[in-house]
C-alpha cells in the first residue's frame, strides 16, 4: 500500500473513531430484542401449528427477521466490536453462532479475508461472491462457463445457495483452517446435532421442521441478499495490483442499501456497508450517525428495494468499462471476438 493510500485510511479512522465505542446499554437491549424476541417467536410459531399453519407462517416473517438481527449481532462480534471486552463478544459470537448455524472462528476468518481483499481482482475466492471478469470468462473452458452460469442463476444463488452454505458448506473446515478454527467447526456441529436431536425428539421431528425450515429459509434468503447487493452492482469496485484502495473499495464498491426504516431496523443497519467496510469496528447501532457525520459518506453507490433488483442480471465485471454487465452484453463481446 502507498504512503497516499496510507495517510487516506489513516483519516478515515480518526474520522470514524469516535463511532468505534460500544455501548453496553445499547447491546444488551438489542440481545433483547433480536435473541429474545427469536426466541419468542420460534416458541409462537410452534404453538400456532395448533390452530393453523399459516399462522405459523405468518409467525416466520418476524422470527426470521430477528433471526437477521441476530445474525449482525454475530457479524459484529467478530469484529470485536459489539462488547468492549474482547472475551464478551467471543462468549456471544459463539451463542448467536449457533442459533445462526454458524462456527464463529471458521466465519470471522473469512470474514476478515473479505475485509481485507474485497474489489481486489488479485484476491478473489475467499468469503466472496464468486465473480469473474469478462475476458476470463470468454477465455474459460465450456465445462466452467456452465457451472459458473448455474452459480449465478438467481434460483441458485438465493434458493438454493442459503440452505447449502449454512446447512453443509459451514459445516466443514475450509483448506488451511488453523487448529482452532478446525476445533470450533466441529464442536459447533456437535452442539447444533445435539440441539436439534433434543428438539425434534421433544416437539416432533414434523413440527420442529415445519417451524424451523421457513424461519431458517426466509433468514438465510435475506442474509445472502443483502451481502450480494451490498457488493454486485453496476457501479461496482474491482482493482488489481498497485491499482487497490480499501478506500475506494469501502466507498466504491460497498453499497449503501437505502432500505425502508423497518428493513433498516430488521437488517441491523447493514445497509450503511460502506461505513462499515471504512471501519469494521463501527457497532452496527452507530453505523447511521457514522453515515451522517460525513457530506463524502453520502456521496457514496446508493441502492433503493426497486433499483437493487437490477443487480440479479449482473454475471461478469469488464474491466474496460469498469461495469458489471448482463447476459446481452456478454453474447455482444463473445460475437465479436470469435
Amino acid at each position: 500500500m502507498t504512503n497516499k493510500l496510507k495517510n487516506e485510511l489513516r483519516e478515515w479512522k480518526e474520522k470514524l473513531a469516535s463511532f468505534e465505542r460500544p455501548r453496553m446499554s445499547a447491546s444488551v437491549s438489542q440481545l433483547i430484542n433480536s435473541v429474545g424476541l427469536f426466541v419468542i417467536f420460534w416458541v409462537l410459531s410452534y404453538l400456532s401449528l395448533n390452530i393453523s399453519y399459516w399462522l405459523t407462517l405468518l409467525c416466520a416473517i418476524p422470527a426470521a427477521g430477528f433471526l437477521v438481527r441476530t445474525f449482525i449481532i454475530f457479524h459484529d462480534c467478530t469484529h470485536y466490536s459489539f462488547f468492549k471486552n474482547r472475551k464478551a463478544n467471543e462468549i456471544v459470537g459463539i451463542i448467536t453462532g449457533l442459533l445462526t448455524f454458524c462456527s464463529y472462528e471458521q466465519w470471522k476468518h473469512s470474514h476478515s479475508i473479505h475485509h481485507a481483499t474485497n474489489g481486489h481482482l488479485d484476491k478473489r475466492g475467499d468469503g466472496d461472491v464468486w465473480t469473474l471478469t469478462l475476458q476470463e470468462y470468454a477465455n474459460a473452458p465450456f465445462l466452467k462457463r456452465v457451472w459458473y452460469r448455474i452459480y449465478r442463476n438467481p434460483f441458485v444463488m438465493f434458493i438454493i445457495g442459503p440452505l447449502y452454505l449454512f446447512l453443509i458448506s459451514y459445516r466443514f473446515n475450509r483448506k488451511n483452517a488453523t487448529k482452532k478454527e478446525k476445533r470450533h467447526v466441529w464442536i459447533t456441529n456437535v452442539i447444533l446435532l445435539t440441539i436439534v436431536l433434543i428438539l425434534g425428539m421433544t416437539l416432533g421431528w414434523k413440527a420442529f421442521i415445519l417451524v424451523e425450515l421457513p424461519i431458517f429459509f426466509i433468514a438465510s434468503f435475506a442474509g445472502v441478499w443483502l451481502f450480494y447487493v451490498q457488493h454486485q452492482f453496476e457501479d461496482g469496485y474491482f482493482e488489481s495490483g498497485e491499482n487497490w484502495s480499501y478506500v475506494e473499495a469501502a466507498l466504491k464498491g460497498s453499497s449503501y442499501y437505502k432500505l425502508p426504516k423497518l428493513l433498516q431496523w430488521f437488517s441491523g443497519n447493514i445497509g450503511f456497508h460502506h461505513v462499515h467496510h471504512l471501519n469494521s469496528k463501527v457497532p452496527n447501532y452507530h453505523l447511521e450517525e457514522a453515515h451522517k457525520s460525513d457530506p463524502r459518506l453520502q456521496d457514496v453507490p446508493t441502492l433503493t428495494l426497486w433499483t437493487s433488483l437490477k443487480s440479479l442480471t449482473f454475471k461478469l465485471w469488464d474491466e474496460k468499462s469498469k461495469k458489471f454487465i448482463g447476459n446481452r452484453e456478454i453474447q455482444k463481446f463473445i460475437r465479436n471476438n470469435i
